[in-house]
């Protein structure tokens, strides 16, 4: 197959844990190479996600290294299997490539739980309030890239809808609730959208109040998405330069208790929702 030029970030994360794997059994690239049959420099490839394997090869590789962890094989096999062709690639080379690997990592998703200090999250934003964040971008974006943005963002949002929506917890600070991007009007349909998301069976919002004090991680906006297999789990954090994506397993350790903490200290999803009405209602 030909290498890659730019691999997804779901591509690279698959490399990773293969190049995990065999390290941790002590299973050097030339033996891996020779078992594959390939040459050892496309076993650099693989492990850096700029080629493919095949699902096969990754049940090879897998029985190589003494690996008994049949989900966590049949998971990574998963990953390696052709991709079909997601709704964001009709964006690739129209926005940038963070937002696509964001996009594909939600749509693969078993789970989402989220906590945002300023920001309403991405998935429950109005087109309003988008446009508003768009057009605050440094340096300023033309009105053709912030259009294509925010259609991409609208059909990020499907993810909560359909036929099997992804169950999603969202954690939204009273900053982040009380910050009116776009103006009075726009915040307050924001508000009364998050409201009316919040009914959605596979949705729980909660509220941190300034009232709550201090809590870890402020200030950060960090997404935990749920994979197949708990060692397949990922954190995504957002930052100006774009987004990072956090696979390690104490940093993952870390933004669970991090979400657990912030859960644990805000309003339940009914004292949320009162809130939240609350503050609009100010407006």
């Amino acid at each position: 197959m030909a290498a890659r030029t730019s691999p997804t970030e779901r591509q690279k994360r698959l490399g990773v844990e293969l190049r995990k794997m065999r390290t941790s059994a002590d299973v050097s690239a030339e033996s891996a190479a020779r078992l594959l049959g390939v040459d050892r420099g496309k076993i650099s490839n693989i492990e850096s996600g700029v080629r493919a394997i095949s699902p096969e090869r990754v049940r090879m590789l897998a029985k190589a290294c003494a690996c008994l962890d049949e989900k966590y094989v049949e998971a990574l096999a998963e990953m390696a299997q052709p991709r079909t062709r997601g709704w964001w690639e009709r964006y690739r080379g129209s926005v940038p490539q963070g937002l696509l690997d964001i996009a594909e990592l939600e749509a693969h998703a078993l789970r989402m739980r989220a906590a945002y200090s300023v920001h309403v999250p991405g998935l429950l934003q109005t087109s309003d309030h988008a446009l508003s964040v768009f057009r605050s971008v440094i340096p300023q974006l033309p009105e053709r890239e912030i259009a294509l943005r925010l259609a991409h963002r609208v059909e990020r949002q499907e993810v909560l809808g359909g036929a099997t929506p992804t169950p999603y917890v969202g954690i939204v600070h009273e900053a982040a609730l009380r910050m009116q991007f776009g103006g009075r009007k726009v915040a307050r349909a924001q508000l009364d959208h998050l409201l009316a998301q919040s009914e959605r069976e596979n949705v729980t919002l909660v509220a941190l109040p300034f009232e709550s004090g201090a809590f870890p991680g402020a200030g950060q906006t960090v997404l935990h998405v749920d994979g197949p297999v708990r060692e397949l789990d990922t954190v995504q954090i957002d930052n100006s330069h774009g987004p990072d994506f956090l696979y390690a397993e104490d940093q993952l350790e870390k933004y669970r208790a991090h979400l657990d903490q912030m859960e644990h200290i805000a309003l339940s999803p009914t004292e949320s929702r009162d809130f939240i009405r609350g503050i609009a209602q100010q407006l």
